[in-house]
């Protein structure tokens, strides 16, 4: 197959069908197999078919917050950048990340925190944030779950993907045990990123489709 004579489109389910061949039979049921199907081809790394983690119907429950309209808070502008914004326009929702807000970079040098804790908290307090999508920094994550221990927030819905070697893993599994976050999805170990956690989004947009 001559690859350069492609559509974007024809190169989308090629790699789809090539993932499908190479994944072999799984477990997955399909609407989750549709999200990890796109993590691997955003990352093309095959280890997040057996590394990813869906709570409980949490892919019902992540359409039905896309549906209802609900902000989405991204931990990083690139996250903010790989979000695919028509379909969700389409149902209300807003994508907004505030890691380089001004207000933001002065509360968390005067409270002597890092950008990413004082963006959540700015986050959190709009009621209309009910999306959360981590893809980047653990303190983001551990935040979150701290507001919402303490009833400062509820999230409908929690993509939790930071990577890296200081605290992503301990954060992911801290969101997994969590008994304050009725919907999420997120993977153990410590890969993760920007780009999968926007992959996540994107494959929940479309599986929740046009109004």
């Amino acid at each position: 197959m001559d690859s350069l004579s492609l559509t974007p489109e024809q190169i989308e389910a090629e790699s789809f069908r090539i993932i499908d061949h190479e994944a072999g039979d799984h477990d997955w049921p399909d609407r989750q197999w549709q999200v990890v199907r796109r993590v691997i081809h955003t990352s093309a790394d095959f280890e997040y078919a057996s590394s990813m983690v869906f709570s409980e119907d949490a892919v019902e429950k992540a359409i039905k917050a896309l549906k209802s309209g609900g902000g989405i808070i991204t931990d990083t502008n690139m996250a903010l950048s790989g979000i695919s914004k028509d379909r969700l326009k389409a149902w209300g929702c807003s994508v907004s990340c505030h890691v380089a807000d001004a207000d933001v970079a002065e509360e968390a040098r005067r409270q002597g925190i890092t950008r990413s804790i004082a963006a959540m908290r700015k986050a959190a307090a709009d009621p209309r944030n009910r999306i959360f999508v981590i893809g980047n920094a653990p303190t983001a994550l551990f935040e979150l779950l701290r507001l919402s221990t303490l009833g400062h927030v509820t999230p409908e819905l929690v993509i939790g993907l930071p990577v890296g070697f200081v605290g992503a893993e301990e954060s992911k599994n801290a969101l997994a045990s969590s008994q304050h976050i009725p919907a999420f999805i997120t993977t153990m170990g410590r890969k993760g990123g920007s780009n999968v956690a926007a992959a996540v989004v994107n494959a929940l947009a479309i599986m929740a489709g046009t109004p």
